[in-house]
């Protein structure tokens, strides 16, 4: 909840506010220049608003090594919740300053604290790490479902409440100042960067209850020595690292296809279609498949029936509308979609000395996507108008055909299992010998 929540409802949140904020530039401008602002400089304004959301983003997605290294996992989470405080604060000041600047220093500490946002996987018993994982893309959509919720005339979608309306996500934050200094601190951080066994054996005794976890230790201790042959890297050190050089090229591809998907197009059409269709009684039936048919089939499946959907050259299409994009939107982020799968994927295919780097990375390109997108989709629109979507369609089958043939299963494995099948992959096939000797 402090985490992707969060970073959901501020993606949609500012949609049903966005004329009282425009109308509060105007008299905010007239206030001090007694004259109206011209309609491009509202404009550009409201766009500045809008955009440095993903700009923010983009700084806490680089700072997440520094943080996390320097603090844990658990501190970082509490300092992460003290800037979406901040943010808040400056937020719900703007209105009575009658300052639009405070407005954008506000979404630049909001997506500040999304892009820094912290994994849940170093918390889960290998079992069940893809459902807990999962929770992630769960909490996404439900904080998008939420921003609109909120937004709604009869909720705060009131001229006098917008700026409650987008502070709505810090009440959590709020909670996990309060409730985070007495949990635990995530167990693989305490045994592998701090080498603390026993504080490691308490902290999983606290989250999982009363046992040795010799087994679990016992993988760690692996882990443990991998690194100590292979030191931390940086960003930088990663991208030059040909170990992981798959890795990075699944992560990269499956962020482009999930942004390139055509998911944006529909974006500001979904909370109709959830709400008349119920779909979010699917949510609970994601961590059960995801475990139990794995990942590989979640993701090609989902990219080749989504490229499908995506069609548009059969006469009978247009009657049947609103039926392809509730599947559309099902296996994007409902039940048997990419979104979930690809939640779990940054923190199973990466050890520990390379994952606060991969999430760097990961989270750059993630920030840099949807700023882009957001630039260029209205010129897409505008050029190509409904076949803007065969590229889409192409983005998809690309997502298909990549993870169907290259992507190996990582249900079930340990990380450095999952890293040896990745150094086994060839330019156009696996290297079967060398996966099933790990299998």
């Amino acid at each position: 909840m402090g985490g992707s929540f969060q970073s959901g409802y501020h993606i949609t949140g500012l949609s049903s506010p966005s004329p009282y904020i425009q109308r509060f530039i105007n008299s905010s401008w007239y206030e001090r220049h007694k004259e109206p602002p011209p309609a491009h400089t509202v404009t550009m304004i409201w766009s500045l608003i809008v955009s440095m959301y993903a700009v923010g983003g983009f700084f806490g997605a680089i700072s997440v090594k520094f943080f996390s290294g320097r603090l844990g996992r658990k501190k970082a989470m509490i300092g992460n919740s003290v800037i979406a405080i901040v943010a808040a604060g400056i937020m719900l000041t703007s209105k009575r300053a009658n300052s639009f600047e405070m407005i954008i220093v506000a979404r630049i500490l909001f997506g500040f604290s999304a892009g820094k946002a912290n994994e849940t996987y170093s918390i889960s018993p290998r079992k069940i790490r893809g459902a807990v994982t999962l929770t992630l893309a769960t909490f996404m959509s439900l904080g998008k479902l939420s921003g609109q919720f909120f937004g709604l005339s009869e909720i705060l979608g009131r001229e006098e409440l917008w700026d409650i309306v987008l502070c709505v996500p810090a009440c959590f934050s709020v909670v996990h100042v309060i409730v985070l200094p007495f949990l635990p601190e995530a167990p693989r951080y305490l045994f592998i960067e701090k080498g603390d066994d026993k504080a490691c054996k308490k902290a999983l005794q606290s989250l999982w209850g009363t046992g040795d976890y010799k087994q679990e230790m016992d993988e760690m201790l692996i882990e443990q020595a991998a690194i100590e042959a292979a030191p931390p890297k940086n960003p930088l050190q990663l991208l030059r690292d040909r170990t992981v050089r798959w890795q990075l090229i699944t992560m990269s591809l499956i962020y482009c296809c999930n942004q390139l998907s055509g998911m944006s197009a529909l974006f500001f059409f979904y909370f109709i279609f959830l709400n008349s269709t119920h779909i979010f009684e699917l949510f609970p039936s994601q961590g059960l498949l995801i475990e139990f048919t794995g990942r590989r089939p979640l993701f090609w499946g989902a990219y080749g029936v989504m490229s499908a959907l995506l069609g548009d050259s059969s006469y009978w299409v247009p009657y049947i509308t609103a039926g392809l994009i509730i599947l559309f939107i099902i296996f994007f982020c409902g039940g048997p979609g990419m979104s979930g799968a690809s939640a779990t994927l940054n923190s199973e295919i990466f050890i520990q000395s390379d994952r606060l780097a991969a999430l760097v990375l990961m989270g750059i390109q993630r920030w840099l996507l949807f700023a882009v997108l957001g630039l260029v989709f209205p010129f897409l629109i505008n050029g190509l108008s409904t076949y803007c979507f065969v590229l889409f369609a192409c983005v998809c089958l690309l997502g298909c055909f990549y993870t169907f043939f290259l992507l190996p299963e990582t249900k079930g494995k340990t990380l450095l299992e999952i890293s040896e099948e990745f150094k086994a992959i060839t330019l156009c096939h696996p290297n079967t010998a060398a996966t099933d000797s790990y299998i």
